[in-house]
């Protein structure tokens, strides 16, 4: 299969930031086109679920948000008690690779559709729905060990109203209710244009990634082993449980995707209310520096052949 074109964005903005280029995406369009990703996937998605029943997807969608909850619940012992970090930090990067990313699953979604292959349209559902419950969990794993109480309505609004899952649920709402019938004209621009805006945005987040690397390296090997295990593990969960669920070939890969990816959005907001004392070039450095990079050039072709050969070998 070919190299997945956007992904060489990504690694143009990489080599420009450790070349230190003066190359900028200046922030209002940074702004404008994380806005449009992430509607143009949620109403992507709403489009899909429309054509779909909604009923049976209750008793997935549980077993989905229970994995989900396990992640966060399985990487803070690691870090806690293997990486002696401090409960604080070892809390706020659990809730970081328990939630995920709306640009990894970005990444997947034009790999399905390079390789011409379909996925189910629930799958933007699971994104909104696995955004949430970690951050909850990594506030409750910090909490635990601090004294005071967390402001869970402040945090709450900045988790439900912040930009990624305000506008994925907004963007899936549009779509839902505009279905397959009634979406043609805004076709062009949330469908058509994908790939080439989501190639600009890589461009950026190639930039980001490339400085925060370098406060990485201070903080050992230990840090960054754990940032590129962590998705393959998740992300065999995600495999094993996609194909148990008899979904397709397609969404078992989003599926894998979404628990191996690490959020650099709305789990840094969240963190930054409810657990001031943990470092954000910690998680943010490991999130966006390493697993990112990592699930886009490695990951997401990897979990493909690992889903495939499970399938294939499955009949």
């Amino acid at each position: 299969m070919a190299f997945e074109p956007v992904v060489l964005f990504f690694l143009l903005g990489v080599i420009a930031g450790l070349a230190k280029s003066d190359l900028k995406i200046p922030t209002s369009i940074y702004d404008a086109l994380s806005v449009y990703l992430l509607l143009a996937i949620g109403i992507a998605g709403g489009v899909k679920l429309a054509e779909s029943e909604l009923l049976p997807l209750i008793l997935p969608g549980l077993a989905v948000l229970a994995v989900g909850c396990l992640i966060p619940l399985v990487c803070f012992p690691v870090l806690r008690f293997l990486g002696s970090f401090p409960r604080s930090d070892a809390a706020s990067l659990a809730a970081h690779y328990g939630s995920v990313s709306v640009v990894t699953f970005s990444v997947a979604v034009a790999f399905l559709a390079q390789a011409g292959l379909d996925y189910e349209g629930h799958m933007v559902v699971f994104l909104v729905l696995l955004e949430i419950p970690a951050l909850v969990i990594g506030i409750l794993l910090a909490r635990l060990g601090m004294a005071g109480k967390t402001r869970w309505g402040k945090t709450l609004g900045e988790i439900f109203f912040g930009k990624s899952i305000f506008l994925l649920i907004g963007g899936l709402v549009i779509g839902y209710a505009a279905g397959p019938d009634h979406i043609g004209p805004l076709e062009p621009l949330f469908f058509d244009l994908f790939k080439g805006l989501l190639a600009f945005f890589l461009l950026e987040m190639g930039l980001v990634a490339a400085s925060k690397i370098t406060d990485l390296r201070d903080y050992g090997k230990f840090l960054i082993g754990f940032a590129i295990a962590m998705p393959i593990f998740s992300a065999t969960l995600g495999i094993l449980l996609g194909w148990g669920l008899g979904m397709s070939l397609g969404g078992t890969l989003l599926l894998a995707t979404l628990y191996a990816s690490a959020s650099y959005i709305a789990a840094p907001a969240a963190m930054r209310i409810a657990v001031p004392d943990a470092n954000p070039v910690l998680s943010i450095g490991a999130s966006l520096g390493v697993t990112f990079p990592f699930n886009i050039f490695v990951g997401v072709p990897l979990y493909f052949w690992m889903a495939e050969t499970l399938y294939s070998m499955g009949g």
